[in-house]
């Protein structure tokens, strides 16, 4: 990896901890992710024809896979080479980079749920976590509402934190917007449903091999940052070893696992999705009764892992720029 690569990568972290993606902005041109996610409606609506073969589904979807990680791709390598010629262009890099974490975002709408907890009780608890997770939030007690903010909260800590971390260090802005589309691709159609089962599938299997390393190295963090707090790294690590390949996710069993085991706590196992009742093995043997201070300690040591990751770059750049 080049050493030009860590410098960008940190100031579009501490952009995305400081600012997220501004709701002004939002407003005024939408996000990438929404711009991915029109270009996948038009090819869903066009291509999926629920009357079509199912191989003639499966080869539509692995088309429209191929052409959105290729524009986004090809979207990410211009800005980058154009940046490349500009005096101080890694700072554009650096804020076109930063659109794409999700590390501020999901760490606020995760702190909503506890605050909705604590103030508005079960029914502001479920309208909170109902933005973060699609199972069926109706039936959860204050129990199962903070059990799946904490769930969102370690998976999506893989996926909108260190597989973009990843991505960007292997592949650099191409790689990170690549990643970026194909994981808003599996969370649109990558569902094991009548209508996106075919149309989904190359979606779905994309989405589990591009996470692959992330989850490995989120479930490794939060057993590090475990140390340094009230928690456990040891359960973290027996949980993920015991659990982690349970989950019938290749990879969100992995940081749940190991936050679950640090936390002491039980998540996952069965839940409920568009009213149909999916079996899940369980991470961790802890408590079943997690609460909104659970959620925050989860807060805490999701925060120091990313703080760890922080630091672990801020070297890298140190090093390079000694070098």
């Amino acid at each position: 990896m080049p050493p030009e690569t860590f410098p960008p990568l940190l100031l579009a972290l501490l952009i995305d901890a400081r600012f997220g993606y501004p709701d002004w902005i939002f407003r005024k041109i939408g996000h990438p992710v929404t711009w991915t996610g029109a270009l996948i409606g038009f090819a869903d609506r066009h291509l999926n024809k629920e009357n079509a073969p199912y191989l003639s589904r499966k080869l539509a979807g692995v088309l429209t896979i191929m052409c959105v990680t290729a524009a986004a791709s090809a979207t990410g390598f211009l800005i980058q080479m154009a940046a490349g010629k500009l005096p101080f262009g890694w700072v554009l890099t650096a804020i076109a980079a930063s659109t794409l974490f999700a590390g501020r975002s999901l760490y606020t709408h995760v702190r909503d749920v506890a605050a909705a907890l604590e103030e508005g009780g079960l029914a502001a608890g479920r309208r909170a976590v109902s933005r973060i997770v699609g199972r069926d939030t109706e039936t959860l007690d204050a129990h199962g509402v903070a059990r799946a903010a904490i769930e969102s909260l370690a998976e999506n800590a893989s996926d909108g934190v260190a597989a973009p971390v990843v991505w960007f260090v292997l592949l650099g802005l191409p790689g990170l917007a690549a990643y970026k589309a194909i994981n808003t691709a599996d969370s649109m159609i990558g569902h094991r449903t009548p209508r996106y089962e075919a149309f989904g599938w190359a979606s779905a299997r994309l989405d589990d091999l591009v996470n692959l390393p992330a989850s490995r190295l989120t479930a490794a963090l939060f057993a590090l940052a475990a140390l340094f707090q009230n928690a456990s790294p040891g359960a973290a690590l027996t949980a993920v070893i015991r659990d982690a390949r349970q989950h019938r996710s290749p990879n969100a069993g992995w940081p749940e696992a190991a936050m679950a085991g640090a936390l002491g706590l039980r998540l996952a196992g069965p839940r409920s999705y568009g009213g149909v009742y999916v079996l899940d093995a369980y991470m961790g043997n802890g408590r079943t009764n997690a609460s909104a201070a659970d959620i925050r300690r989860a807060l805490a040591l999701a925060a120091l892992a990313w703080l760890i990751m922080f630091a672990a770059i801020g070297v890298c750049v140190y090093v390079t720029a000694r070098a």
